[in-house]
């Protein structure tokens, strides 16, 4: 992860207003995403089968669909649970990423900054090698990787506030650095030691989507929810805070306080989605600057339409990571990196500029 210079800055701030038909356009995309999500699977089921079985869920409604028995369980209990865990989780990143860029005024700020996608790789790596996970009554694996998580930021922010409060922002994310640079080395060392693990871990660390079910979204959908309105309920003082630090203070903001909430919340969520689908990168980018590219500069604007693009684009990569080589899968964070990392380049460029 790269960290560039802080946009200096006073933003000027538009007026926005979240349109209707702006509502409606991102909620089709995301409609038509999770539809084709649905639709197309390794096991081939007639497109007009699964829509009668869709229609068939609604209330009110009785048709006779022509599944059988094993179509239904595998569009119920496979894609359909993995269509609604990468909306989810796409739009938790995708928040978490626009909260972490207005909170720190960084436009390369990620949800991994502070040190999460560290912590809950080396729990993961921990809990693969020491842990037997057979005697466990629940997979300790997403525990491993939330509690890791939390630890990894929490050790980011006591580092990063003992330099001071005049300095809060640029301390905190070189902590981030730090800690994270720490905690990978910790995770190397385990992983040495324990050669055998290394597959299983990779398949964490480059992120899937592959063995998720209904268990895995209401694990990670409290979290996301509480989160998101969190970060909704404070998507006007994150405006305000692009003027920064002394200026919201004088309005009678306390910048540090709503930073720290902020930042609390975007990363309960992002380790509670680490936790079901692994680190998948470039999410919390992409979508918050394409959206800022488009619409404006306004959270009032970037966090709502985060939420729907953010799934959509999660959603969309799924799909492209488990049909390009059917029957195997592409690592979703391959396919996210692919479209990330000139993405990155193009957004670094823009932020040197300004």
């Amino acid at each position: 992860m790269a960290v560039a210079e802080a946009v200096p800055a006073r933003a000027v701030l538009r007026p926005a207003r979240l349109r209707l038909s702006l509502v409606g356009a991102a909620v089709f995309g995301l409609c038509v995403a999770g539809l084709a999500g649905v639709l197309v699977g390794a096991v081939r089921l007639s497109p007009g089968d699964v829509l009668v079985e869709l229609i068939d869920r609604l209330p009110f409604v009785d048709v006779t669909s022509g599944l059988g028995e094993r179509g239904a369980a595998i569009l119920w209990q496979l894609r359909v649970p993995r269509v609604v865990l990468g909306g989810l989780v796409g739009a938790m990143l995708a928040m978490a990423g626009a909260a972490y860029q207005g909170a720190f005024r960084n436009p390369l700020a990620d949800p991994y900054l502070l040190g999460v996608a560290a912590g809950a790789g080396l729990g993961v790596t921990v809990a693969i090698a020491y842990i037997p996970r057979d005697t466990w009554p629940v997979d300790p694996l997403p525990i491993a990787a939330f509690a890791g998580g939390l630890i990894g930021v929490a050790g980011t922010y006591l580092l990063g506030r003992s330099a001071g409060r005049s300095r809060s922002t640029v301390s905190l994310i070189l902590a981030g650095v730090a800690v994270a640079s720490f905690l990978t080395a910790a995770q190397t060392y385990v992983q040495q030691r324990n050669a055998d693990t290394v597959q299983e871990v990779y398949v964490f660390i480059l992120g899937t989507l592959a063995t998720v079910g209904w268990r895995e979204v209401l694990l990670v959908l409290p979290y996301v929810a509480v989160s998101g309105i969190a970060l909704l309920l404070h998507r006007r003082l994150l405006d305000v805070m692009s003027l920064g630090d002394e200026e919201a203070d004088a309005l009678g903001i306390n910048a540090t306080r709503v930073r720290l909430i902020i930042v609390l919340a975007a990363t309960m969520g992002t380790a509670a989605a680490v936790a079901v689908s692994g680190l998948i990168a470039f999410v919390g980018i992409i979508v918050p600057h394409t959206i800022r590219l488009v619409w404006g500069t306004s959270y009032r604007l970037i966090l709502p339409l985060s939420i729907a693009f953010g799934a959509t684009f999660l959603v969309g990569a799924d799909l492209i990571a488990r049909t390009v080589l059917a029957p195997a899968e592409i690592p979703i964070g391959v396919v996210t990196a692919f479209f990330g990392a000139p993405f990155f380049l193009i957004v670094l460029r823009r932020a040197r500029s300004m």
